[in-house]
């Protein structure tokens, strides 16, 4: 799996680029929506786990949108190697405007949910 992958190296900084996503499709074709966000952390499983919950809230297919956001094979892989996180909870979601704001009170519910 690509978990292992990452076992390999420690990346000072993970950059989730979700100016635009893919929903379904991808990663040449599909439909896509403008989420017009960022994501900068220092933890991969936390910044992929976030990109997850982006994708669920903008709806995506079934198999990224199904069980718990730490139920997915990647993340859980990734967690259980102990290359990130290993539960949402632990995950510090940080923003420094009114729309970073909103938009956090709107995807923490949906990365929580169970």
């Amino acid at each position: 799996m690509i978990a292992e992958i990452n076992l390999l190296y420690r990346p000072a900084l993970v950059l989730l680029d979700g100016l635009e996503a893919f929903v379904d499709g991808g990663p040449e074709s599909g439909g896509k929506v403008s989420l017009d966000v960022m994501i900068a952390g220092l933890d991969r499983v936390a910044v992929d786990a976030v990109g997850v919950a982006m994708l669920r809230l903008h709806g995506t297919i079934r198999a990224v949108s199904a069980g718990r956001v730490f139920e997915q094979a990647q993340i859980a892989r990734a967690a259980e190697l102990g290359l990130g996180v290993s539960r949402p909870e632990l995950i510090d979601l940080v923003t420094d405007d009114r729309a970073g704001q909103d938009f956090l009170a709107r995807l923490r519910p949906v990365l929580l949910a169970p």
